[in-house]
């Protein structure tokens, strides 16, 4: 048995898989790991102002939203391990600071990314950007960022009550954009709406994935906690068998729900960020494994933990493992 609670990131050197470099660095010390995808990543955001945030520059330190020194329990969901003073002052970063360079979003950056994807074993993570139909243009930054790294790939965002929102996405595709990402809380657009429906009837034309933020997490405001819910989200799921649709966090707090549609629909995959272990072991043994794929969400977490609790349910389980890791992602991506 492997233990499940650790004192801190560097604790996680108890399972087999990590080791400490000689910078002091958790790193991935297996070989026979991997290789792994990350399809749940992003850049500092920002809004109202043009980003300002040196995006191309490395820090010593990456800021996670959950701090590095903190004790970690993979058996809950991710959040649960934040103090509310820790909540407070990740919701600041996200907020206030989003109107400037300042803060712990300034070393969310791709230097700082890519170090912790070579550290842990990660080949492509996937930036996910999250936009307003004004003022902000993260879908901009995110699919530039790709362009400079191999290791890197891009969705784009085009908020339901944009103008032009065929244009823009047809914009992003040129650009690179693999799919969307929706997120109803931020977006403040509940998945069922009928103008998302109609975007995503569009990524479904163009074979470009829509990767969904799932479920309450707990930590939003009421507001973001009703329009997460996932009974918003069977309907345009079964409207548009075309369309693939990614749950990200697996339906947070209402895994079984997300669960549910996954084994229902076979346009609907699960992603793990965020889940606890207990429930990326359901997903092993209860989902259609040929649909899930790996996420970490950084920078709210450090990647090794997402990676951790999948080498931990699929142990013994080598197939499943490279699926989860590596072989359903690369499939989304067009990718080898």
């Amino acid at each position: 048995m492997h233990p499940t609670r650790f004192t801190s990131l560097l604790d996680l050197t108890r399972l087999p898989w990590f080791a400490l470099n000689d910078a002091g660095r958790l790193v991935m010390r297996d070989a026979s790991v991997g290789p792994i995808a990350d399809l749940h990543t992003h850049l500092a955001l920002a809004y109202v102002r043009p980003p300002s945030v040196d995006f191309h520059k490395l820090h010593p330190v990456t800021q996670h939203y959950l701090p590095s020194c903190c004790a970690l329990d993979l058996d809950v969901y991710a959040n649960r391990n934040m103090s509310p003073e820790i909540v407070a002052e990740l919701t600041r970063d996200l907020t206030l600071r989003s109107l400037g360079p300042r803060g712990m979003r300034a070393t969310h950056t791709v230097p700082n990314l890519v170090r912790e994807m070579d550290e842990v074993g990660i080949r492509a993570s996937v930036l996910l950007p999250i936009d307003f139909p004004l003022l902000s243009d993260n879908a901009g930054v995110a699919l530039q960022a790709a362009t400079t790294t191999h290791k890197l790939f891009s969705f784009g965002s085009v908020h339901p009550y944009s103008l032009d929102m065929e244009g823009r996405l047809d914009a992003q595709y040129k650009r690179g954009a693999r799919g969307i990402k929706m997120h109803p809380s931020v977006q403040l657009v509940r998945a069922d709406n009928k103008r998302a429906r109609s975007l995503y009837k569009m990524c479904g034309d163009r074979q470009m994935v829509v990767f969904w933020h799932c479920g309450p997490a707990g930590i939003e405001p009421k507001l973001g906690q009703y329009l997460n819910q996932v009974k918003f989200y069977e309907s345009p799921i079964a409207d548009h068998p075309d369309t693939t649709f990614v749950l990200g966090h697996s339906g947070a707090l209402q895994f079984d729900e997300a669960l549910a549609l996954q084994r229902k629909y076979p346009n609907v995959w699960l992603e793990t960020s965020s889940q606890s272990l207990r429930n990326v072991r359901r997903m092993v043994e209860e989902a259609d494994t040929s649909r899930i794929v790996h996420g970490s969400d950084w920078p709210f977490y450090h990647p090794a933990i997402s990676v951790s609790k999948i080498l931990i349910a699929t142990e013994g389980k080598p197939e499943i493992r490279h699926r989860l890791l590596w072989a359903n992602a690369a499939r989304i991506l067009g990718i080898t």
